[in-house]
């Protein structure tokens, strides 16, 4: 039987980071350190672990070094932290990180809302950031927000998209992120940007970054997979959003992607384990869990072996 492109799909889990921009509580190191290690001990393959913005403008951010620092050199090869400067690489570079997430929006207005520049002036110091990564045997990722619609600007043309992943500055990423920042796209703009940047762009990975504001967080990752991405972001119970978007929710929920993709190390236990860490995190954080597949593993319809007791 051949393996679907589903099964082959890889989910970053990016509960660390994007989930937790928008909460009001900050988790100690030594929780974070927790979740992440079990996220890996149950084989979910990439992990985002944390941002280098500001702590001042991002207080869950806060510990982000003290995170990298006590993460070991095998963990952190599973692991991508957000930065936006060739500073925040340095910075992340000398506590240990070595797989570098540098974004900026293709809409000038939440550039400047998110990071406080112009997206050209982020584009210029990405040959920088690049070097850093390099110099430490690091990869780095073309990260690029608001891919489809922004909060200030509206609809985002994709032929913007498509000039900044050309862009000469970016050619030294590994892969292009392309993210739905609001969760205002659809699968059918989904499918059309993500195919141009496979067949239009110099040939790299491409990962898709979607919220579910609009419910549609995993028809979206679908259709991505359909065009050529083989990585998909996901945060445990559907958490976080950015705080400098008005109007953008929670991340696409890690359990529903992976019920989705069934990826090769899912299997009912490791889906209902995974479950049960998502449920204890968003209680310590006092967060509503918005995974319609977590909802369903907690059914009565226990003749399914996905519910968690289920399938006996």
């Amino acid at each position: 039987m051949t393996q679907s492109f589903e099964s082959r799909t890889l989910l970053r889990d990016v509960t660390l980071r994007d989930g937790l921009q928008l909460t009001g509580k900050m988790l100690p190191t030594a929780r974070k350190l927790e979740i992440a290690r079990r996220l890996l001990e149950l084989g979910v393959p990439a992990l985002e672990i944390g941002s280098m913005a500001r702590p001042d403008l991002v207080p869950p951010m806060a510990n982000t070094v003290e995170v990298i620092s006590e993460l070991t050199p095998e963990e952190l090869d599973h692991c991508w932290v957000w930065v936006a400067t060739p500073r925040h690489v340095e910075k992340a570079a000398a506590a240990g990180a070595r797989h570098f997430q540098y974004c900026f929006s293709a809409s000038d207005s939440h550039n400047q809302a998110n990071i406080g520049r112009s997206t050209e002036d982020s584009l210029a110091a990405m040959p920088a950031a690049i070097e850093l990564a390099q110099q430490v045997g690091g990869s780095i990722q073309l990260c690029i927000a608001t891919s489809f619609t922004c909060p200030f600007e509206g609809r985002v043309p994709e032929q913007r998209v498509i000039d900044i992943a050309n862009d000469p500055r970016a050619h030294g990423a590994v892969d292009v992120v392309v993210c739905d920042t609001l969760g205002q796209a659809v699968p059918a703009e989904v499918y059309s940007l993500v195919s141009r940047v496979r067949l239009e762009t110099p040939q790299r990975g491409i990962v898709f970054h979607g919220h579910d504001t609009w419910g549609l967080g995993v028809a979206n990752s679908l259709a991505a997979v359909a065009a050529g991405a083989m990585t998909v972001d996901g945060a445990l119970g559907g958490l976080g959003g950015c705080p400098f978007a008005p109007g953008a929710s929670g991340n696409t929920a890690s359990e529903d992607l992976l019920f989705a993709t069934r990826p090769d190390w899912l299997n009912p236990t490791t889906f209902g384990s995974l479950v049960e860490l998502s449920e204890k995190t968003l209680a310590e954080l006092g967060e509503a869990n918005r995974s319609k597949a977590a909802q369903g593993a907690r059914s009565n319809a226990t003749a399914f072996e996905w519910v968690i007791g289920g399938g006996r």
